[in-house]
């Protein structure tokens, strides 16, 4: 029986645990090996996750699970990536997902956000998670690789109404080398995909020499979709086979977004302390309508929102947001 989540397609009879490790079959159906088992269960802003533009100041509570179905030569997170699925189960937490959306309750969190590994090698649990905070009223985010099958970007859309998506590279080669997936175009047809039914973000981890070229490729292929998809270059520092490589030259990678910050309305560059770039300018009149500071690693925070109708405050240009102010809370915030 072949699984049909992820674009692998793992034959489970022949590969038992699939490429991903974490399904098995049992009488005709694909089960989860580790059901409702979280790596992780913490609480962020919801910029530093990223997300810039859905429900922006929120307080999101964030879960992962363990596998990928991508082996990433330069992965940050190969501790959980990587390691046998197996062996991490001793110190991960087993939570319903009642119990889950009652503590995402209880520490007042407006949603909850599947951020550490691959939402497609925990399927059936991130449902049942879906449908428990759909009861609550609570939304449901995620970041993936978008490696997934026509038939699993349906269940994604249902399950996430925002979606942030790791674009890699463009050329196939480069799948191949430091992914180690034939190509990216499914990726490519999954982000089409989403964009029609969601609200998405998309985020490219720079490796200097290695895909920051083809930026320009990546900023082109959004802009035919929707110039308003916000387009997150992260400045990635190499781990897991690439520990020793440089890290990423600021100025360098800046200039090399010169012609997509003439493609797309909202390119930001993080993921280092003091970045000028994590503001949300109008693309009108150029008035800074969200201000952020940049701490690094993911540690963004929303300072200043100057657009609580979600337009411009300066000259009335609609800014492309997911909800309204009125739909959650912003604390500790300017307004």
């Amino acid at each position: 029986m072949r699984c049909n989540y992820c674009e692998w397609r793992c034959d489970l009879n022949e590969n038992k645990h699939g490429v991903c490790k974490m399904y098995y079959e049992e009488k005709g159906v694909i089960k989860e090996r580790f059901p409702n088992r979280w790596c992780t269960c913490g609480i962020s802003k919801i910029e530093s996750i990223p997300f810039y533009h859905a429900y922006p100041g929120s307080k999101s509570m964030v879960i992962g699970t363990s596998s990928c179905n991508f082996d990433c030569r330069y992965c940050s997170n190969s501790y959980i990536a990587k390691e046998e699925p197996a062996k991490q189960q001793e110190g991960n937490y087993e939570f319903t997902p009642e119990e889950l959306v009652r503590m995402a309750q209880k520490q007042r969190c407006h949603n909850i956000v599947f951020n550490v590994n691959e939402p497609t090698v925990s399927m059936p649990s991130l449902i049942e998670v879906s449908q428990a905070a759909k009861k609550a009223g609570m939304s449901m985010g995620c970041l993936t690789n978008a490696y997934m099958t026509e038939e699993a970007s349906d269940i994604i859309a249902s399950i996430f109404s925002f979606i942030n998506i790791s674009l890699k590279g463009m050329a196939a080669e480069f799948y191949r080398e430091y992914i180690g997936i034939k190509d990216g175009q499914p990726i490519l047809r999954n982000i089409k995909r989403l964009a029609r039914t969601n609200h998405i973000e998309v985020t490219v981890p720079v490796i200097q020499t290695i895909n920051d070229h083809e930026l320009d490729e990546m900023a082109g292929f959004l802009a035919e979709i929707d110039r308003d998809i916000p387009f997150h270059v992260f400045r990635l520092l190499p781990e897991y086979k690439m520990k020793d490589c440089e890290y990423p030259s600021i100025d360098r990678i800046n200039e090399s977004l010169m012609l997509v910050r003439e493609k797309l309305n909202y390119v930001y560059f993080h993921n280092f302390v003091g970045s000028d770039w994590v503001n949300t300018v109008c693309p009108d009149c150029g008035a800074e309508v969200i201000e952020r500071l940049s701490l690094g690693c993911g540690g963004d925070r929303l300072t200043r929102f100057h657009c609580l109708d979600n337009h411009c405050q300066v000259c009335g240009r609609e800014i492309s947001l997911l909800g309204s102010k009125t739909d959650w809370n912003i604390e500790g915030v300017l307004l």
